[in-house]
């Protein structure tokens, strides 16, 4: 009876740790990508090389991306996208706030995918938007989740008053056209990061 009455404490303390603990962002193991089409159906692939977040035992969500870590894998073209579209030298970060159900998270077991949708708030160059995420959630290991874009996020440079940097882009580089809106598709892995 003792014994049982232990390993049940110990199993409660467990729990109840992993149930308070916050997941941090693993930069190595997460991409977020974004598609620029220019001249009408050219297609070019970007990225950002450093990121941050993290999850809250309540399933509250904050992705950061350094504007500056901006990579087209043109140098030129990163120099143009910070000064001329991203104005970092302002403008430092894009941040992206949710919430998804903290229970969620806490009831899923290693090997386990859900699909949720997440209501968040998308914080770039000095403007604020709303918008609606699709994702997967998948339980990768007990301290280990991914978590995707089911479907791509469109940003609409008009609405973070980016379209006259974009203009500036087209005309420094002699294009016809550079889309205004962009789809965003990411894949981040967050680790279980205890409170001390």
């Amino acid at each position: 009876m003792t014994a049982s009455l232990v390993l049940s404490a110990w199993l409660l303390a467990a729990f109840a740790g992993a149930a308070s603990a916050d997941w941090s962002l693993d930069p190595e193991r997460s991409h977020l990508a974004f598609v620029s089409i220019k001249a009408k159906d050219t297609a070019e692939v970007n990225t950002f090389k450093e990121m941050s977040g993290t999850v809250d035992e309540e399933g509250r969500v904050e992705i950061a991306l350094r504007l500056d870590s901006v990579e087209t894998l043109i140098p030129i073209r990163n120099e143009r996208m910070r000064e001329l579209l991203f104005e970092t030298a302002d403008y430092k970060e894009a941040r992206l706030t949710a919430k998804i159900d903290g229970a969620l998270l806490a009831d899923m077991t290693p090997g386990e995918i859900a699909t949720t949708a997440a209501e968040g708030i998308l914080s770039l160059h000095g403007e604020r938007q709303p918008m609606i995420l699709t994702l997967q959630v998948a339980k990768v290991a007990d301290d280990t989740l991914m978590v995707a874009s089911v479907k791509p996020v469109i940003v609409e440079a008009a609405k973070f008053g980016l379209t006259s940097g974009i203009e500036r882009l087209r005309e420094i580089a002699g294009l016809e056209s550079i889309s205004h809106a962009v789809p965003v598709s990411f894949v981040v892995t967050f680790v279980d990061a205890p409170a001390p």
